[in-house]
């Protein structure tokens, strides 16, 4: 009888386990979302070399400062109205060269230097308003600069301002047209400086081009006109700026991975 009692017990228990079962609550297994992409983007660091082409525009005012004459090896200066403007002129030609410089990007900002040299043969004349038979001509041999630009990059795209020392060329000639007719030239070498600013875009991982629009001021500098083998002389102070639009291309070297960013 008691065994009876036993199994009949067990039995129930085994019949109620099920029942016990669904009611204890079943809990889900925890959700995790998937991790955010992460986006590549162009890294600009790294150097470059490249070549560039494009125009340039100046403008050249002329202030004589004095004038006088070496004959048998005596000078004189002549009595001039000293200080006088004598006129200005424009002048505008192609220009074309090359560049070189490096990049280092830090997040979307990107700091870099740069040196450039161009050629050019941009040559102006005006008639002097003074003494109406002369002339006074340049010409614009060459451009260069050494710079440092600041840009902030939007993937492959940089937007860049730039400004540094930069130094030019130039050749001078005033020349008498009445009798004896007179030529008497003058060369110089010029610093100055620069500004700038341009947009370049990666077209692959290794090539970039761009397009940018420079400012130059070269202030007033004494230029002095006079023939190899003496004679006339005339001391000019000359002030120039020049505009310069040009765009290059590219070749990057260096190349560093792609910058990385959660998005």
């Amino acid at each position: 009888m008691r065994k009876l009692l036993l199994a009949t017990v067990a039995l129930g228990a085994l019949a109620a386990a099920p029942v016990l079962a669904a009611d204890i609550p079943v809990r889900a297994p925890a959700y995790r979302a998937p991790p955010p992409p992460v986006i590549a983007f162009y890294n600009w660091s790294g150097c470059y070399v490249g070549g560039n082409g494009g125009g340039l525009w100046l403008h050249k005012d002329y202030t004589l400062r004095s004038a006088g004459a070496t004959l048998d090896g005596v000078t004189a200066l002549a009595v001039a109205p000293l200080g006088i403007g004598l006129g200005g002129h424009d002048a505008s030609d192609g220009i074309g060269g090359i560049q070189a410089g490096c990049n280092w990007q830090v997040g979307g900002w990107v700091f870099g230097v740069q040196g450039d040299f161009d050629w050019t043969n941009a040559t102006g004349r005006h008639l002097d308003p003074i003494v109406g038979l002369t002339t006074l001509d340049s010409r614009t041999k060459s451009l260069a600069s050494v710079t440092g630009r600041v840009g902030y990059a939007w993937d492959r795209f940089l937007g860049y301002v730039k400004g540094g020392g930069a130094w030019e060329r130039d050749d001078y000639t005033w020349f008498v047209t009445a009798a004896p007719a007179v030529a008497i030239g003058a060369s110089e070498n010029r610093g100055g400086w620069t500004v700038g600013i341009g947009g370049e875009y990666a077209f692959t991982d290794w090539l970039t081009g761009f397009i940018e629009y420079d400012y130059y001021d070269f202030g007033t500098r004494t230029i002095t006109f006079a023939p190899v083998a003496g004679g006339v002389f005339a001391n000019v102070d000359v002030r120039e700026t020049k505009n310069v639009v040009k765009a290059g291309l590219n070749f990057k070297f260096g190349l560093g991975g792609p910058v990385m960013a959660g998005y």
